[in-house]
């Protein structure tokens, strides 16, 4: 499995387009904050390299890093791939849609819709395959998972729960914590998925 930033090209934004909007946006923060490579690597818990090759556009970086530079700028994801904007409503083409995640049998997840940081709510559509999986460390404190499964089986585990979740079945999880989704089946899984990351101060 790979958790890289990838896209193809027949289901919304191209990868160059989501690298590009990734390295705009993450160096114009950086800098209108006033941080240095070295204090936004350090607050992120991301290597320096990594940040550096991430404005340069020639990284490839995994959801998580993005959710930790994001979350260490006061960003959501959401901000930093260019799916937001700021009028009271607005629309996002198919094409402006970008896939963050593509599994090594064919499964993806598509960030859908997305909130301005730092409080934010995004809505994610994931299909994986028989087999395929994804870890993350965990998001910041109080960060809240609703899911829904479409299609097949979802297995969820966190620190201190195991579910099975099951087509038609939704399930709420706290995942300021390690999680892990995966599809233990032979069949397709297709579920949705809304974070809801809140800072109550």
């Amino acid at each position: 499995m790979t958790k890289k930033v990838n896209k193809a090209t027949d289901a919304g934004a191209d990868i160059d387009s989501v690298s590009a909007a990734v390295s705009r946006t993450i160096k114009t923060h950086r800098k209108a904050q006033k941080l240095s490579l070295d204090e936004l690597a350090r607050r992120a818990g991301v290597s320096k390299g990594m940040l550096v090759e991430t404005e340069k556009g020639t990284a490839n970086p995994s959801i998580g890093i993005l959710c930790k530079i994001a979350a260490a700028l006061g960003l959501s994801v959401a901000d930093i791939v260019n799916v937001t904007d700021s009028p009271a409503a607005w629309l996002i083409t198919r094409e402006e849609i970008p896939t963050l995640w593509q599994g090594e049998k064919g499964g993806s997840a598509r960030l859908l819709a997305g909130t301005r940081g730092p409080d934010m709510i995004e809505l994610w559509r994931w299909e994986m395959h028989p087999g395929e999986s994804f870890s993350s460390t965990g998001h910041p404190a109080g960060t809240l998972e609703l899911l829904h499964v479409e299609e097949g089986t979802l297995n969820l585990q966190t620190e201190n729960a195991a579910l099975t979740v099951n087509a038609g079945c939704s399930a709420v999880a706290r995942t300021d914590m390690a999680h892990r989704y995966a599809n233990e089946t032979n069949s397709r899984l297709v579920f949705t998925m809304t974070v809801a990351e809140l800072y109550r101060g």
